[in-house]
């Protein structure tokens, strides 16, 4: 849903309460197992934490570089962890960890599609976003734009 929002609060603020209160729990998530170095804002209209420009500039399209976003959608809401769509591995080990909660994943190439928050294991989310220090994520961004594998 297009939103004009500037900040994470603006965004959360626009939200009926079922979804708001959806979104802060995963938020608060992501922000309990970010490793250091990323910052939180509203990215492509939704809530992003990334790769500040001045850390790593060198992006295709000259936006800080996005390891997980979150929004609320017309028909569900997405958390987008790109830190998965980036690597095989980290792809397969995410498909695997949220079987063992026996909970349906709905997913793209990075985009978990959610209805309501008990849809989620919120600990395999943390997990997630905890395994890609930013030296790593950038290290598998630059293996995708050559073509190789950033990781063993």
């Amino acid at each position: 849903m297009p939103t004009s929002a500037a900040t994470v609060e603006e965004y959360l603020r626009e939200l009926p309460e079922e979804r708001r209160t959806a979104l802060e729990a995963v938020a608060d998530t992501v922000r309990g197992h970010l490793p250091p170095g990323y910052e939180e804002g509203i990215q492509y209209g939704m809530i992003s934490w990334y790769i500040p420009l001045e850390r790593y500039p060198e992006t295709y399209n000259g936006q800080p570089l996005a390891v997980a976003s979150l929004a609320s959608q017309k028909r569900h809401m997405a958390l987008y962890l790109n830190c998965v769509y980036t690597d095989d591995d980290e792809a397969s080990w995410f498909r695997a960890r949220w079987s063992e909660t026996g909970k349906k994943l709905d997913m793209g190439k990075s985009c978990v599609r959610f209805r309501k928050l008990e849809d989620l294991p919120l600990e395999v989310i943390g997990e997630a976003v905890e395994r890609i220090p930013v030296e790593d994520y950038i290290g598998l961004y630059e293996a995708s734009r050559s073509g190789g594998t950033a990781r063993s």
